[in-house]
């Protein structure tokens, strides 16, 4: 098999993460800022889509080069080997950015990036006309940073976060790969008892499930590179089959959301059955500041409301100081919570063990860690 350099972009912060994943996949892997770049085959490229839980996208990268003036991004891009990627009937739109480039113009380097592909291919497949695009789809990038051009192609199509299993969902879901990210940054095994208050349409308890019981998180869905006919089909049966070799579904699990709002509660009911999971999650309605247990040693994992509406920081604040006041006397218990209101230790009555800052979309946010009493090795 061929092989190929296979970028798999991060949100902000969550870098360290997605390389964790990759080299726990076998690849070794380089990271950069919002990147990790291994080298991997067709399988590597099946495996990374199915698997990565908290990476956006898996990208091939075609080439990266210089580039200061139009002439030079033509040539520099009609010199790559297009006809490897692109049979004679592929669709191809090019997508872009620019930062701090001299190129600065996104629709023309788009533009110059498209003619030069067609330049190349029409000469590989000897055609005098036009291409006809009706074939399978290749999403194409070129992103200009400080003057160097990277030419990729997506082989994912939707974003990684679209696992296939949010049948609805609040106002302000979520995504699935930072929900996985907040699992993955705790100190829970699963092992022990697993719950989030706030479950909203269910997103952290499903990604903890499927972490608990080693399911992939691509298993549910399709991705652009499926399409591809360089890419066998056998390449995803064995990387599917692999899927359900590792899983450990009779691994039972003590995970439960709770939230405030009972359509919320019976959306999040609708997710988990759709993910496979309905028997494996409890959810229940309740309000945070009501939470009890006898059980000890567990991880509570939350994305409370952040009061960034006008009128609403001073009823979540309160709502901060209900929840301290409720765990208080959870010592065996560690608490993960994320929010962007900074006021948050302040409220809850405690400073944090730690803080990590990651961003929810566009909104900067810290990640609240209090970690309880390390629980008794059993003899």
């Amino acid at each position: 098999m061929a092989q190929y350099t296979l970028i798999a972009t991060a949100a902000m912060g969550l870098e360290s993460l997605v390389a964790r994943e990759v080299r726990e996949l076998g690849y070794e892997c380089e990271v950069e800022n919002g990147k990790v770049i291994f080298e991997g085959d067709e399988t590597a490229i099946a495996r990374a889509n199915l698997w990565l839980r908290t990476a956006d996208r898996v990208k091939i990268k075609v080439g990266e080069f210089k580039a200061f003036t139009f002439d030079e991004l033509f040539e520099k891009t009609k010199a790559l080997e297009w006809e490897k990627f692109l049979p004679v009937d592929a669709e191809f739109p090019v997508q872009g950015k620019s930062v701090k480039s001299k190129l600065f113009s996104v629709s023309d380097c788009q533009a110059i990036v498209k003619k030069a592909i067609v330049e190349r291919l029409k000469k590989h497949y000897r055609i005098s006309s036009w291409l006809e695009e009706n074939g399978s789809l290749f999403k194409i990038e070129v992103a200009l940073h400080k003057d160097v051009a990277t030419i990729t192609i997506d082989t994912s199509g939707a974003g990684l976060h679209r696992r296939g299993y949010r049948t609805d969902q609040g106002e302000a879901p979520i995504k699935e790969t930072l929900a996985a990210a907040l699992v993955q940054l705790t100190n829970w095994t699963p092992d022990r008892p697993f719950v989030d208050p706030f479950c909203g349409s269910g997103t952290i308890p499903i990604e903890a499930a499927l972490i608990g019981q080693n399911i992939a998180p691509g298993f549910n869905r399709d991705f652009l590179s499926e399409t591809w006919s360089w890419i066998p089909g056998k390449v995803w049966d064995e990387a599917r089959n692999e899927i359900e070799d590792v899983a450990q579904y009779d691994r039972e699990l003590d995970i439960t959301g709770c939230d405030i709002d009972h359509r919320m509660v019976a959306i999040s009911k609708e997710n988990a059955f759709e993910a496979g999971l309905g028997e494996i999650i409890q959810f229940k309605q309740m309000q945070v500041r009501d939470f009890t247990t006898e059980k000890e040693n567990g991880v509570i994992v939350g994305n409370p409301p952040y009061g960034e509406r006008l009128g609403e920081k001073q009823e979540v604040e309160n709502m901060y100081r209900l929840m301290g006041q409720a765990f208080q006397d959870l010592d065996t218990w560690s608490v993960y919570m994320l929010t962007s209101n900074e006021n948050f230790e302040a409220c809850y009555g405690k400073q944090a063990t730690k803080k990590r800052k990651l961003f929810n979309g566009f909104i900067k946010t810290d990640y609240y860690q209090y970690w309880g009493k390390r629980p008794q090795r059993k003899s």
